[in-house]
């Protein structure tokens, strides 16, 4: 069986891609010298089993309207019992282009204009986009950082939801920006909390299949039926496989009466149709790539294992928080004692690399930058080459004080 070569550096400039030719757009920027490390897809060619299913429906030629098969559903149900060790209920599925547009009609839904909704902080922008755009109230229990990574504030979420009553708490399990997988007793300790005071839990579980070797990871649909009516589990084939612009993910609810509310939202605003590339993308993916995911996931590894050595050597300012999940690497800048705005700014003027700010991530991320790992070596060669610059500033700031 072909290994896939994830050394390989492919051009993506010139393909539309937001990371590459949207960034001086996007991160209303002016420059062309910078290296793209923040958008969170990877620059890894995809799977060749779904370039070869995309190539198959491509022949065919015609596009008309298209439904998910048989073939479809079982892929994904094969593959989290593979995968995961879990059977999903066919009756579970619903279907939307993209997670984040999920989220946003699931909270237009489960809660009323002025009402709260809960996040963990430092947490995904989209997060805070889709409840505070559709006027509701976000509010945050920040997380607890220590030295073996982030934990969850139980004492202050519960005062949360004595006080403010929220409908809906969205959970990031893996955490994007953190890499935490939370763990079985935790998320048990979180949904009894949201049982007891009427809470809905969705989770965004894109990550789920990006764990680093030896890493357990727990879904939420994991921990049985007794917590069926209070979750709502977000999935994609988008992340682990590179499909992010191929957009289908399905959200799995067991509630009944809550998944029936769903797809009928989802009717009303005429979202009952799907991309035939992307479920053909999908199923061959979920299908056929199991080996080529394995070997991703070591590469990953040997990419953060390789980034924190290399810092503790050439930029021992820059701290890289503890994970257990994800392709993305959490780093703590604190040490330079700049703000935002300064760290910004000599990241693109003196690294040449473009990071997500932690600031975009709330106030908890203030002083961290997001790294993208999900790149050929030679990308994070530059950029650690690039941080190793920024130590001029580490000694100012030693001076000062």
């Amino acid at each position: 069986m072909k290994q896939p070569n994830f050394n390989q550096v492919i051009d993506r400039h010139n393909t539309s891609s937001v990371k590459w030719d949207f960034i001086n757009q996007k991160l209303q920027l002016d420059g062309s010298d910078l290296l793209p490390m923040w958008v969170s897809d990877f620059d890894f060619k995809c799977p060749d089993e779904v370039i070869q299913a995309l190539h198959d429906r491509v022949e065919h030629g015609v596009f008309g309207y298209s439904e998910r098969d048989d073939d479809y559903y079982q892929s994904v149900m094969d593959w989290f019992v593979s995968r995961h060790q879990l059977e999903i209920d066919r009756d579970w599925f619903t279907t939307i282009e993209g997670v984040v547009p999920g989220l946003a009609l699931l909270v237009q839904m489960l809660s009323e204009p002025g009402e709260s909704v809960v996040v963990q902080g430092p947490y995904y922008g989209s997060f805070a986009n889709v409840i505070t755009m559709n006027h509701r109230v976000l509010l945050e229990n920040p997380l607890l950082e220590g030295i073996d990574g982030y934990q969850i504030d139980f004492y202050h979420l519960e005062n949360l939801f004595k006080t403010a009553s929220p409908k809906v708490l969205i959970l990031c399990n893996p955490h994007n920006p953190t890499g935490r997988c939370w763990r079985r007793e935790e998320l048990i300790q979180l949904l009894g909390l949201c049982k007891q005071y009427n809470v809905i839990v969705i989770s965004d579980e894109i990550w789920a299949d990006l764990t680093l070797p030896g890493e357990k990871y727990t879904l939420v649909l994991h921990l049985g039926s007794e917590w069926h009516d209070h979750v709502i589990a977000a999935t994609s084939a988008s992340k682990t496989f590179g499909l992010s612009s191929l957009r289908i993910s399905n959200f799995l609810i067991p509630n009944s009466i809550i998944r029936k509310k769903f797809i009928s939202r989802l009717h009303a605003h005429g979202l009952d149709v799907f991309n035939s590339l992307s479920m053909a993308a999908a199923t061959a993916a979920y299908k056929y790539s199991g080996h080529w995911l394995d070997a991703l996931q070591i590469y990953l590894a040997e990419n953060r294992r390789w980034l924190k050595q290399k810092l503790e050597v050439v930029a021992p300012w820059c701290r890289m928080v503890k994970a257990e999940g994800t392709y993305l690497a959490w780093l703590d800048c604190r040490a330079l004692k700049l703000n935002n705005h300064e760290l910004k700014n000599i990241l693109l003027d003196k690294a040449k690399i473009a990071v997500s700010m932690g600031d975009s991530f709330g106030v908890m991320g203030r002083g961290y930058i997001r790294l993208n790992l999900g790149c050929p070596r030679e990308y994070l060669e530059i950029a650690v080459n690039g941080l190793s610059h920024l130590n001029e500033f580490r000694d100012e700031s030693i001076a000062k004080a």
